[in-house]
């Protein structure tokens, strides 16, 4: 535990040093925000961060709070900067966590987190993105650069913001390959509260292997999905249709309908880099929907 919480220490420290990075990455507020924010642990993957990180450090921090996973930070206030009025629990600690987080320097002891924190997925791939369009400044796609540049009369000269520190996105283009650097921002997963009224389909969905977005839909490219292996980059469509009691008539209707609409939500996962597949509750329906189109991947439910 004292490793642990050593290692965690280290983390905090070495994002309070910010001005002892280079010119050009303090010319980028959205950049050191990213960077301080790397250090926390956070129960969304980093989606809010990445969201609000051109505000300023403390805003950012007010925002995103909710979403730090605040089981794994202590907040003491040992030089006791942070004068509070009495409230409860929660609140005190969301006001003592907000204050200590937006201090210009964080005192040593301050603020602690427990174990080892590995970066959020979504700070990760914004990090990793701002090193690409900083490598190639005036490429729309570095991983798709073409050998043979385009003549200098055909660019842009500068792009806009540039001179003023401004972070330069480069303008949207096609769907991306699935490479997450190049994960266009409708491709980043959003939770969004299940649509309600069938409890049966949400446990069903909330316990796909690995989910985790349980306890919520994921949205993704405008379509909601009912779960999300995040690090297999998998998107599931849940049916709990009772196929074993439909007519062969109805079976067929079903079948039929669910094709449809089950295609076109593997196209929009494919659009953004993710692999689809489809739970079911019994072996029939698997092997109907299989059996029109083999080339799903169909999962017959064990858990549900």
């Amino acid at each position: 535990m004292c490793f642990r919480t050593c290692v965690a220490l280290l983390l905090l420290v070495a994002t309070a040093c910010a001005t002892t990075q280079p010119p050009e990455q303090l010319r980028s507020p959205r950049l050191a925000n990213l960077q301080r924010a790397a250090a926390l642990p956070w129960r969304d993957e980093g989606l809010c961060v990445v969201r609000e990180a051109s505000r300023p450090w403390p805003e950012l921090v007010e925002q995103c709070f909710p979403a730090l996973d605040t089981r794994r930070v202590r907040f003491q206030d040992v030089e006791q900067r942070c004068p509070v009025a009495t409230a409860d629990a929660a609140s005190l600690q969301m006001v003592v966590g907000v204050c200590l987080l937006t201090q210009p320097e964080i005192v040593v002891g301050a603020v602690v987190v427990i174990g080892a924190v590995a970066v959020a997925v979504a700070i990760a791939d914004e990090l990793e993105a701002y090193e690409l369009r900083h490598a190639y400044p005036d490429e729309d796609a570095p991983r798709t650069r073409p050998l043979a540049r385009q003549p200098v009369a055909e660019h842009s000269p500068e792009p806009q913001g540039s001179a003023s520190g401004r972070d330069w996105f480069p303008p949207p283009g096609p769907p991306s390959s699935g490479d997450p650097h190049e994960r266009r921002l409708e491709c980043r997963p959003q939770p969004l509260a299940h649509l309600g009224g069938d409890a049966l389909h949400n446990q069903c969905a909330d316990r796909v292997p690995s989910n985790d977005f349980a306890g919520s839909d994921v949205l993704i490219n405008g379509k909601r999905f009912d779960a999300m292996q995040l690090r297999a980059r998998v998107l599931w469509e849940i049916k709990t249709d009772n196929f074993d009691t439909f007519t062969s008539a109805l079976r067929k209707i079903v079948v039929g309908k669910q094709l449809i609409e089950l295609r076109r939500e593997r196209d929009i996962a494919k659009a953004c880099g993710f692999d689809f597949r489809v739970g079911v509750r019994s072996a029939a329906h698997a092997a109907a929907l299989l059996e029109q189109d083999a080339s799903l991947d169909i999962v017959v439910m064990d858990w549900c």
